[in-house]
């Protein structure tokens, strides 16, 4: 395998990135890279953005790639993707692809590695590789419609499409604190947000605003997403979020079940969100609404050092 580093993509990388991703979203029923790794990889530029890339060629076909992006805690993100079929033991692509990327991985900042759909190899991978198991991410899915009971047991709330432009700077806010400590989804800037909203599959009807009942501010949000190219058809709750002054008021239950009806009119039967497994009280909550878990992603860690 040859195995090159680089900052900056030409067109045939790209193209080849494209098409490596397209075999593995369709063999595993599953994207390949988290969001902002597939945003990397569809860059030219990915030094401009502290980001590398290590890519794995058997002549002239991409066979495997990683990514190395800077995370909002600190840390350096490593996503890694191989060819369906070019995996198995004999032909360890994923761990010399690893590998690679940790030599360019900066020192004195922890790497936080991401498998997707993670199993015991995955684990033993890991840590032969010196990484120790750090954050379970749960994908969990619900038939659509929800029952009439649940939606009976339900606030009611009353929301209306995001703004894009008038509900930026609010919405960010919001969406800041109630994820204050989380390495992902917190510290958001205006330039994440608008990277996502002009992303060709954003839909302002998507995205439900709910406006506090004094006119004062955001009671929080639920921004939907539809995945109209997986199998089978899905509805994702993207990103769910209630002002931190509200909580125990029930606007979670209450936005939740407000996407997932947004989903279901769509004509699509299966909904879908992501949490992390050591956040109880939204997997108790997304689990009354009879969401069960599908899959796990894993977070490995390990700490960088001279």
């Amino acid at each position: 395998m040859n195995v090159l580093v680089l900052s900056k993509l030409d067109d045939d990388q790209l193209s080849d990135l494209a098409a490596l991703l397209a075999r593995c979203d369709a063999f595993d029923g599953h994207p390949a890279l988290a969001e902002p790794q597939r945003a990397a990889a569809a860059r030219r530029d990915l030094g401009a953005h502290g980001a590398h890339a290590v890519l794995g060629y058997e002549g002239d076909e991409l066979i495997g790639c990683a990514f190395l992006t800077p995370a909002i805690d600190g840390a350096t993100a490593l996503h890694v993707a191989v060819d369906p079929l070019q995996r198995g033991a004999d032909k360890d692509i994923k761990t010399a692809l690893i590998g690679t990327a940790l030599e360019q991985a900066p020192h004195m900042h922890p790497v936080r590695l991401w498998l997707m759909q993670a199993a015991d190899r995955d684990d033993a991978d890991a840590t032969r590789l010196g990484f120790t198991p750090e954050r379970d991410l749960l994908q969990m899915r619900v038939q659509l419609p929800l029952p009439a009971e649940i939606v009976a047991r339900t606030r009611p709330v009353v929301t209306r499409p995001f703004a894009p432009g008038r509900d930026d700077e609010a919405w960010l806010a919001i969406n800041n604190l109630a994820f204050a400590d989380h390495p992902e989804q917190g510290a958001w800037t205006l330039e994440d947000l608008h990277e996502r909203t002009s992303a060709g599959w954003f839909d302002p009807e998507a995205f439900l605003i709910a406006d506090d009942e004094e006119g004062t501010g955001l009671i929080g949000s639920c921004w939907d997403k539809l995945h109209l190219d997986s199998t089978p058809k899905m509805g994702e709750i993207y990103v769910i979020s209630v002002n931190p002054v509200r909580h125990g008021e029930g606007w979670g239950r209450a936005l939740t079940v407000a996407g997932l009806q947004w989903i279901a009119q769509k004509g699509i039967t299966t909904g879908m969100l992501y949490t992390t497994s050591s956040n109880t009280a939204a997997v108790k909550l997304y689990t009354s609404l009879g969401f069960t878990i599908d899959h796990v992603d894993r977070s490995y860690v390990r700490a960088q050092v001279d």
